[in-house]
């Protein structure tokens, strides 16, 4: 036998045998497949019900995928144009005035004009496509009070009417900035709409654009401070439109707007310059921060240190400085200590030891500091157990021996108590209460009689 001839033929019936190098990759992707689901089970998604069951959720792209990106972008605008077409505008408004003005039924109670159901839905028929939605008996019914004809107010309806197409326009106006499309706005998201909705609130013409990102951040603090009590970074467009930030934030379109309205809302430019103007008379070396020593100075002055020791131990700061932004928060919850959003704020700065409540070491830790300014301030200490039997009784908590959070909600005193563990005006405020009640009422009959 050759050898050599055999050789020379095995190498070659081999190489016949031998598979192409898309056939390789076929058969290595088999083998990786049947090595893979082995490893991970079977697949799921074997059950009949998956053929008859259509998919519903739809992962968002990543930060890579620039087309399904942009594609749900667009989808997006199509859709939200879409939904704004849908609703009223001023000339279908004006035509539905007409129409429940022309099908008002008699008698006419005072001034205000009624509709009763039968001509109720003569008007929904007449109205169109686009006021169906309204043209119903559960409408009808919201809105239907003491009238012994069994009618509505055709100004009521009409109101009710317009405010539902308000809702919808600042919906989705809203969402336009909800960039991640999930029904929230971050920070930046609702900064941009408030940058952009300035030129059209005529009470802000007078702001500098310097002055603008200020603002902006004025604004955008309070919407976080109570809506984002959590600080998730983010809040719902249904809380924006629920709450009535965004009612006084429009407010501002309103060119005849009082002195008085203006500085009760904090979205005013008065309001937003005196917030601001304080921030700077309080940075006396004028390096944008605040120390605990410049914040010592805010209000009365009569904050005590081991309550601004707690606020710079607890909140954001930068190498011992607070910033604008989380000054805000402090203004905001100081200015606010009624709403539990600020009494979470304040409860998380007076639980010391971090239990979740306030026991007596707790409240005994804050008044000392309330009865070392007393003796400065020339007066006599009042006795600590004198004031915290004063606040148990106040607040009536669950646990005799523990103030949580919710009893103070609850009770409807946690801005006393708060006033009287942090600052020695609100304490003496408390303290001779009666005494001001009774200057209070000198006043009032005094300026009668005049």
């Amino acid at each position: 036998m050759d050898l050599t001839k055999s050789l020379k033929g095995f190498i070659e019936r081999k190489q016949k045998e031998k598979p192409s190098e898309k056939e390789a990759k076929e058969a290595e992707m088999e083998e990786f497949t049947r090595l893979y689901t082995k490893w991970k089970g079977p697949q799921k998604n074997t059950d009949k019900t998956y053929k008859a069951i259509p998919k519903f959720y739809y992962k968002l792209p990543n930060e890579d995928e620039v087309l399904l990106q942009k594609l749900r972008e667009e989808s997006r605008a199509v859709f939200l144009q879409r939904r704004s077409r849908e609703l009223l505008d001023n000339d279908e408004l004006q035509s539905l005035w007409f129409l429940l003005d022309k099908h008002h039924t008699p008698p006419v109670v005072g001034e205000e004009q009624m509709i009763n159901y039968e001509d109720f839905l003569k008007v929904g028929k007449q109205a169109g496509a686009k006021c169906k939605p309204f043209f119903t008996a559960m409408v009808f019914a919201k809105l239907l009070q003491t009238d012994p004809y069994g009618r509505i107010s055709i100004m009521q309806f009409f109101n009710y009417v317009m405010r539902k197409v308000w809702l919808h326009q600042t919906r989705i106006g809203l969402s336009l900035y909800d960039v991640a499309g999930q029904g929230y706005l971050k920070e930046s998201d609702l900064e941009n709409y408030i940058l952009e909705l300035i030129p059209t609130l005529p009470q802000l013409d007078g702001l500098e654009k310097s002055f603008y990102s200020f603002y902006v951040c004025t604004a955008v603090r309070k919407f976080f401070f109570f809506l984002d009590p959590l600080r998730t970074g983010k809040v719902k467009i249904q809380d924006i439109l629920a709450c009535s930030f965004l009612d006084d934030l429009l407010e501002l379109r309103d060119e005849e707007l009082s002195k008085e309205m203006q500085e009760s809302n904090w979205f005013s430019a008065p309001s937003a310059l005196r917030v601001y103007g304080q921030y700077l008379n309080l940075d006396k070396d004028h390096n944008g921060m605040l120390s605990k020593e410049e914040l010592a100075r805010y209000g009365t002055g009569t904050l005590t240190d081991v309550f601004l020791d707690r606020v710079f131990q607890e909140c954001l700061t930068y190498d011992g400085e607070m910033d604008y932004k989380t000054y805000l928060d402090f203004v905001l919850a100081l200015e606010n200590r009624k709403e539990p959003q600020a009494l979470q704020y304040l409860f998380r700065l007076l639980d010391v030891q971090n239990k979740g409540y306030l026991n007596v070491f707790s409240l005994n830790y804050f008044f000392r500091a309330i009865q070392e300014q007393m003796k400065l301030h020339g007066q006599e200490p009042v006795s600590f157990h004198d004031v915290k039997d004063e606040i148990f009784d106040m607040v009536k908590p669950t646990d005799p021996l523990k103030l949580t959070l919710q009893d103070l909600c609850s009770s409807g005193q946690g801005d006393t108590v708060v006033s009287i563990l942090i600052d020695l005006n609100g304490f003496w405020t408390y303290e001779n209460r009666e005494v001001l009640v009774v200057e209070s009422d000198v006043s009032v009959s005094g300026d009668s009689e005049v």
